[in-house]
Order: structure tokens, then sequence, then C-alpha cells
């Protein structure tokens, strides 16, 4: 019985145990291309929306009487005043002093409705929970661009990321960067969410923690003007070095990866990107972003410590919605 029974076990074990060592050289492998890994990080903001200032719609401010409507002209634009000086104000003109007044009040709600359907803000078209845009963009890019390690690094020690004016500065200077690389850039990735208010700070979190946590150390980083940097001489409590990741390292570094999370109260709609004019296009409505639009944003790269990699399987491993173009 025990020869059947081992005769029936016996093929099995061969496939099983190919299995699992094709599965202990794999792990064993990502965990040695993911053991070293740095990361920088520029950013900051706020979930906080200010109160509009109201203003009244219509003005009485004329001295010598009339009804002002903004941006309608006196009359409600019709180019003459509400209240016109009339000779002999009665009989016959009573008639047609009835239809100026009906007339100059019919355009003034035409064009009420005309401002409200274009999405101009009033006062009743303002929104405590108002429309947000959490939106991602990542780069890929060939190692040899070096240089655009150093001018992150460079934009991470000066930027001002406790005001919006700084923050939107970030944004420019990073896509700035990224379109002067263009013959580095080999894998990008996109995505956009139109959200609420009341949703955007935790969907916004998301995408950030998902990408600190693809990093051992963040040795470089400037969020809310608090600019810290970890070397041999100070490392960060339970993390290792960058000069110790820089031992570990096996082989020059492959490729770097920029990311780049904004929220934002104007709509931003990113392309799919396919090819490098997608990804032009993308990284110029990033840096279009207005200060004063500008909830929050976050800039992340890795690898960020000299002499630190991210291979071809961290690739595979970490960014595997990133599609080659």
């Amino acid at each position: 019985m025990y020869k059947k029974l081992l005769s029936t076990i016996k093929p099995l074990l061969k496939p099983v145990l190919i299995a699992g060592l094709v599965l202990t050289l794999a792990l064993g492998h990502a965990d040695g291309a993911l053991a070293a890994r740095t990361g920088g990080r520029i950013g900051g903001g706020s979930f906080r929306v200010p109160s509009p200032t109201y203003t009244s719609p219509r003005t009485y401010a004329p001295p010598s009487g009339g009804y002002y409507y903004p941006g309608g002209g006196w009359g409600g634009g019709w180019g003459f005043p509400f209240l016109i000086p009339f000779f002999g104000i009665g009989g016959g003109f009573g008639g047609l002093f009835t239809i100026l007044i009906f007339i100059a009040i019919a355009n003034f709600l035409v064009q009420s409705f005309r401002r409200i359907g274009s999405g101009e803000s009033t006062e009743m078209t303002y929104s405590s929970n108002p429309a947000v845009s959490v939106a991602r963009l990542q780069v890929g890019l060939l190692a040899n661009a070096r240089g655009l390690q150093k001018e992150l690094d460079r934009i991470a020690e000066t930027a001002d990321t406790g005001s919006a004016a700084g923050r939107a500065e970030v944004l420019q200077e990073t896509t700035l960067a990224l379109l002067r690389h263009p013959e580095y850039c080999v894998y990008a990735g996109a995505e956009s969410q139109q959200t609420r208010l009341e949703a955007a700070e935790a969907q916004f979190n998301r995408l950030s923690l998902a990408e600190r946590s693809k990093f051992t150390a963040e040795t470089l980083s400037n969020v809310n003007n608090q600019l810290r940097q970890a070397n041999s001489q100070t490392a960060l409590p339970g993390e290792e070095t960058s000069g110790e990741l820089a031992n570990l390292s096996e082989g020059p570094s492959q490729y770097i990866v920029v990311t780049l999370i904004a929220a934002t109260l104007s709509k931003l709609q990113l392309p799919t990107i396919n090819n490098s004019e997608d990804l032009r296009q993308a990284l110029r409505q990033f840096g279009a972003i207005p200060a004063d639009q500008l909830l929050a944003m976050e800039v992340l790269w890795a690898p960020q410590a000299e002499g630190d990699t991210l291979t071809s399987e961290d690739m595979i491993v970490e960014y595997p919605n990133l599609k080659l173009i």
C-alpha cells in the first residue's frame, strides 16, 4: 500500500519542488532589490477652503440716480440709465416708462441666468463642500538623467512649501525639469479623480502613502517648510542611513521615478498616457495649476541618495501601472 501511495505522490513532488525553488529565488531577489531604497519628498498644503467674500450683485452708487448692474452697464446692459429723465412725465410717457422698467428687469434676469450657467462664482453658487480634483502623474526615467535628481534636491532645499504660491512654483519647476529631459522618459502613468472636498484629503493621503511606503528612508524632505535631510551622521530612528543604503547597492542605478500628486479646486482631467505627447500634455496641465486653486501637492522621487539603486525588478514590482512610452 505504501508503495502504491509513493508511486502516486512521486510524480507530483518534482513540480512542487521546482515551484517552491522558483518562488524562493524570486522573493529572495526581490527582497535584495527592495532593501536599498531612498526617496525625496516636497509638499504641503491644506484642505480648508477660505470663506468667500460676499458682494451685493447690485450697487446704488451713481450720484445722479439710476440703477447699476455689475458687468451689464446702465439699465442692465442697455447703455442707458434705468431711470432716464423725462420732460413732462405723465400722459403718453407713462406707458413708455413702464416698458423701460420691464425691459431692464428682464435683461437683468437674463444676465443673471447666463452668469450662473457659465459657472461664474456668486454667493448663490458657493458650496462649503466644493468639487476637488485629485491627480497623480508618474514618470520613469533612465538613470542617465542624474542631473534631474540634483535639480530636485535643489528645489527641495530652497522651496517655500509653506505658501500656496511657493507650492505652485514647485510644481512648475518640477514639470519644467521633466519637460527638459524628454530623451530620458521611458515610462509614465496618470490618474485623476473628481471628488468632494470632504473626501479629497483621504484620497490625497492614500496616494501619498502608497508612494512613501516604497521608500526605506526619506533622505531629503521639505514639507510645509520643514526641511529634513538624513545622512550617515544623522540616521533616522529605526532606518538605515543613505550611506548604508549605498553600500548595499549592487551595480549602478538603472531608473529614476518621479511622482507628482495634486489636489485642486479647478478641474484637472489628465489624459491616458500612451506616448510622449500625452506625457507632455499631462506635465503642462500640472505645471499650469494656479496657486489659488491648489489645495495640496507632493513631489516624490526615488532614488534620492547618490549611489542608491532602482532596478528593473523594482519597476516591475513597485510600479506595475506605468506604461512604456
